[in-house]
């Protein structure tokens, strides 16, 4: 089984750790790492009262614009001319490239968003990697926790299923995947680079190639009223 091409460049920070035929183990003890090396503050922008920081080992790099009504949690990594904007939450060990966006009342939790990375509206973002310049549509919920509680597990075209080793696992996004508002990528979903999911698409636990069209297919009927 070989995934589909995903990432041209991978952060400094991981490439040592980086696992072409596991990438959601990125979310394992690399991050840990990186995150336990954090220092236990470095934060090089103005702290405002109209956000709040909580917890330990938090690092904002320079040129980051954080709104108001933010909240943070550490430990966190969030580089330099990063936007953050109003009511976002970041929790449960995140790290956040360069040029990233985290949009308004967006949830982004234990997560890896490689720089120029963007979840900009509405969303939520999972135990995900994100790659470059991925962009997620206004209400695109990346879900990470199975309902009957079981490790996650991807679902191979040719039956049978690929055992991830996490009990927490959303999704897994190429470079400039692009996807459509309010569409929802179910845990254990690995998207090609440079896919489009369209609007309203719903993504079982799977493997999709790169470069591809993900369309919800569906038919509306106008009937004139009597």
């Amino acid at each position: 089984m070989s995934l589909p091409d995903l990432f041209a460049e991978i952060p400094p920070v991981f490439r040592d750790a980086y696992d072409a035929a596991a990438p959601w183990a990125l979310l394992g003890e690399p991050l840990q790492a990186v995150l336990d090396a954090l220092p236990s503050s470095r934060i090089d922008i103005p702290v405002s009262p109209d956000f709040h920081l909580l917890g330990d080992r938090i690092v904002i790099g320079k040129g980051t614009r954080i709104a108001p009504g933010v909240v943070m949690e550490g430990p966190i990594f969030v580089g330099e001319d990063v936007e953050i904007r109003a009511g976002a939450y970041l929790r449960g060990g995140c790290w956040i490239g360069d040029g990233c966006t985290v949009g308004a009342n967006t949830e982004v939790k234990h997560a890896i968003l490689f720089p120029t990375a963007a979840a900009p509206h509405l969303n939520y973002v999972g135990d995900s990697v994100l790659g470059r310049k991925v962009n997620l549509g206004a209400g695109t919920v990346l879900s990470n926790f199975r309902h009957d509680g079981q490790g996650v597990e991807i679902a191979l075209a040719g039956g049978g299923k690929l055992e991830t080793g996490r009990r927490k696992l959303g999704a897994i996004l190429g470079d400039r995947v692009a996807t459509g508002c309010n569409s929802v990528l179910h845990p254990g979903v690995v998207v090609g680079r440079e896919t489009h999911v369209y609007p309203g698409a719903m993504l079982r636990s799977g493997i999709y190639p790169a470069r591809s069209v993900i369309k919800l297919i569906q038919q509306q009927q106008v009937v004139a009223r009597r």
